[in-house]
């Protein structure tokens, strides 16, 4: 874990950090963050472009729409008899699917980032870095052009494109667009996480249980995922045989980005998974942290190989499933 100031936390997050700071299991660093430290009034970063933490979201927001629709339209084109779409490729294993949609997706997204913020940077799950390391102030946009291939492929409606906005490693922007149901879920460092639906009018303000109310873990239920590496769903599977027993139920929905968004909604009381990539986590993560949430993640440059934890939780419950998943 990060050393980190406790004045700029909360102190259930602090109590996170301390978990996870002692356990000798965690191989890569975790950062925590939460509503107070991503309120923005001290130590957030200046982008060299001036635009705010406000209007990289509404960058996002527009791209992510405009990708969104997209997704849509190339679906009723490309879906067989069958309702599915063919896959083109493969990523970590043969069952981690890429498909036509997820490159035109992530090229539409990638260029008008670039083309509306100059000077910035696109970190893609299919494309990688568009360009050399970032300077001081410049914006890495990190995107998943769609989050939950699978259940896209299948018509499975919970997938998402993911578009978060970070500046000297802090998250400033994230926007999490659920493309089936036409909702974006959005946040910024100092802002309300929100949740916006079909035009936009009547943003509805996320915030998660508060501290203290349904603070019992037996009481929660906790969304999952898995890896698509055999080995790691092993390792995966003997984690859950010590979890569940311990809450109320377990959901396993196939978009990490969507299962985030769902503990800031209050859909789900917590969320965790090893071995995210930093486009799973990033938006996500910070809007839930906005919603009251405690997040953690590794930094941006950990991979899915480090097998890191990404969780993010409501604070009454937060270290007891910290100390769970670490025993």
């Amino acid at each position: 874990m990060e050393a980190t100031d406790a004045q700029l936390f909360s102190g259930p997050a602090r109590e996170v950090a301390d978990v996870f700071q002692s356990a000798q299991s965690q191989q890569v660093p975790l950062r925590v963050f939460d509503e107070k430290s991503t309120a923005g009034d001290k130590g957030l970063p200046e982008t060299k472009n001036c635009l705010s933490p406000a209007e990289l979201e509404g960058v996002a927001l527009e791209v992510g729409l405009a990708a969104a629709a997209l997704i849509r339209r190339r679906r009723g084109e490309l879906a067989d008899d069958h309702g599915h779409v063919s896959v083109v490729g493969t990523k970590t294993s043969e069952v981690d699917p890429v498909t036509e949609v997820d490159q035109a997706s992530e090229k539409l997204i990638a260029e008008q980032l670039l083309e509306r913020v100059p000077g910035s940077r696109v970190l893609g799950e299919e494309g990688g870095l568009s360009s050399e390391e970032t300077g001081p102030g410049e914006v890495l946009w990190i995107v998943d052009p769609i989050d939950g291939t699978v259940n896209f492929l299948y018509g499975v409606p919970a997938y998402a494109v993911s578009i978060a906005a970070i500046v000297d490693g802090q998250p400033v922007a994230a926007v999490v667009i659920d493309v089936t149901a036409q909702t974006a879920y959005v946040a910024h460092a100092g802002g309300l996480a929100r949740r916006l639906r079909g035009s936009q009018q009547g943003a509805e303000a996320l915030r998660v249980i508060p501290e203290g109310q349904e603070s019992n873990l037996g009481q929660a239920l906790v969304a999952t995922g898995f890896s698509y590496v055999a080995d790691d769903r092993r390792r995966q599977a003997q984690l859950l045989t010590r979890v569940l027993p311990k809450v109320r139920d377990i959901r396993r929905i196939g978009s990490a980005a969507l299962d985030l968004c769902r503990v800031a909604s209050g859909e789900v009381d917590a969320y965790f998974e090893h071995g995210l990539g930093p486009w799973d986590h990033a938006a996500g993560c910070l809007i839930a942290a906005r919603a009251g949430a405690i997040s953690v993640a590794p930094d941006y440059g950990v991979t899915k190989e480090a097998k890191a934890l990404v969780m993010a939780v409501k604070p009454g419950v937060a270290k007891e499933l910290a100390e769970l998943l670490v025993e």
